[in-house]
């Protein structure tokens, strides 16, 4: 009997108020049109649906410089504007406006992220999913590209509190350029990046930046040319990954699946279809690795949803009528109303000379790694508190027939009883997996002392 896999899928419907500017193509309006074809799929029946938490500016600042964080919790557009000079020093005021609420919006992406990876490191999911971060621009001190707070790197922060080595794994248009710098000197982390390379935005991830010190050899940089449609993709993508998986041996993988990358983007250069670029999260998936599944670019807006909600059915084992149910944004869907994302007849300029040179180069790269860098073993850390729960308590007494506070409903986890139609001995969220966390000598697992 096969199990199925805990999926958790993070979702704030205030996410999509958020608006960068009229002529700004980052649209956050993008992620409540992928909830809605979700929800309309009825997907959402059948993994846990949790509001993330808010990220405090405290947990930013785990990877953010205090100043930036400190910055970003207060700007607006008038204070910007009347004080330029400074808010240079952080922003590029044309790709990353000081727009209203962009701390807030920062706070949902990065919330999501953080307790995503808490999840994980629990053993409490398989897979989780949020769509809403991905920024993987965002640097230190600074924002960049549309990105503010590098919500993958904090995750992966969480991440190695309990996991030896992590796998960072990008298939956006552009190269993941603040994820990479972030770990590109420790070998615990290894960056691997598929992306546009050239006159091209942020002009990084040559295929000979390969990391430094601890750190050489785990940075993997896949430089591609305009055009790549499917089959090309599919060529070197498994390999390479494949390759990646037996020497580097990540105990988790956090996917940024960037939706610039498909044919028709109004930002991107590729030509690959909805499900040529839902091939590579399913290929992921296959590993049996928890993973955990990132937003990131994409512009086409209708697109973008269409895309990730395919995803989420890929990652819930789901086929789904590639008619579209009728949803709250129907129309944005014309003329043809389907669940698809064709590739176009654009030229692809990446050869079969030019691939299978890149292909070398990174497997001569990956042959330098060892299968199992020298990480030692140590206790597991406390976890950061949540809430400190006075914020509860006050609701509570001002509520007192109301069992739950706002924030434990928020989090409330739905039992798999109450989501599949089956019964109860076929799912069990105990069920052993090699890859969940087994605990230390000090910190039993969850359902079980530690082998």
């Amino acid at each position: 009997m096969t199990l199925k896999k805990r999926i958790t899928y993070y979702y704030d419907e205030e996410v999509g108020n958020y608006h960068y500017g009229y002529m700004h193509p980052m649209k956050p309006f993008r992620m409540r049109m992928a909830h809605s074809l979700v929800t309309a799929y009825g997907l959402d029946k059948q993994m846990s649906v949790i509001r993330p938490p808010r990220a405090s500016a405290l947990e930013m600042t785990r990877f953010h410089a205090d100043d930036y964080v400190e910055f970003l919790s207060r700007v607006t557009p008038e204070m910007a504007e009347q004080d330029s000079e400074h808010a240079s020093v952080y922003l590029s005021v044309e790709d990353c406006p000081p727009f209203d609420g962009v701390f807030e919006f920062c706070s949902i992406s990065a919330g999501g992220s953080i307790a995503g990876a808490k999840r994980i490191n629990h053993g409490d999911s398989d897979i989780v999913i949020n769509w809403a971060g991905g920024l993987h621009h965002a640097k230190k001190g600074a924002a960049s590209g549309f990105c503010y707070i590098n919500d993958i790197v904090l995750a992966i922060l969480e991440l190695l509190r309990y996991h030896q080595r992590v796998m960072y794994l990008d298939i956006d248009v552009h190269h993941g350029d603040g994820v990479e710098e972030a770990f590109y000197t420790t070998d615990r982390v290894m960056s691997v990046s598929f992306h546009k390379f050239g006159d091209f935005f942020p002009g990084t991830g040559h295929v000979g930046d390969v990391g430094v010190a601890k750190g050489k050899g785990y940075a993997v940089n896949v430089p591609l040319r305009d055009g790549i449609d499917d089959e090309s993709h599919k060529g070197i993508f498994q390999p390479v990954m494949r390759m990646i998986m037996e020497r580097f041996r990540p105990g988790a993988i956090v996917m940024q699946c960037g939706t610039d990358s498909l044919s028709g983007d109004r930002i991107g250069c590729f030509n690959l279809s909805m499900k040529g670029h839902a091939a590579c999260v399913e290929f992921m998936k296959s590993f049996n690795v928890p993973l955990f599944c990132l937003g990131g670019g994409g512009y086409t807006i209708r697109n973008v949803a269409r895309t990730w909600a395919y995803e989420t059915s890929v990652l819930l084992g789901q086929e789904l009528d590639p008619v579209l149910p009728y949803n709250d944004y129907y129309d944005f869907y014309g003329p043809e109303f389907r669940l698809e994302v064709p590739a176009s007849n654009m030229d692809n300029a990446n050869t079969p000379e030019y691939l299978d040179k890149i292909f070398a180069t990174v497997a001569e790269q990956l042959r330098s790694v060892p299968h199992a860098p020298s990480v030692q073993m140590q206790e597991v850390p406390r976890d950061w508190p949540d809430s400190d729960g006075e914020d509860d308590d006050q609701e509570l007494d001002a509520n007192p027939e109301s069992k739950l506070s706002r924030r434990q409903r928020d989090a409330r986890v739905v039992p798999h009883t109450e989501l599949y139609d089956t019964d109860a001995d076929d799912i069990s969220p105990n069920a052993y997996n090699p890859y969940r966390h087994s605990g230390t000598s000090s910190r039993p697992a969850r359902g079980g002392l530690s082998k």
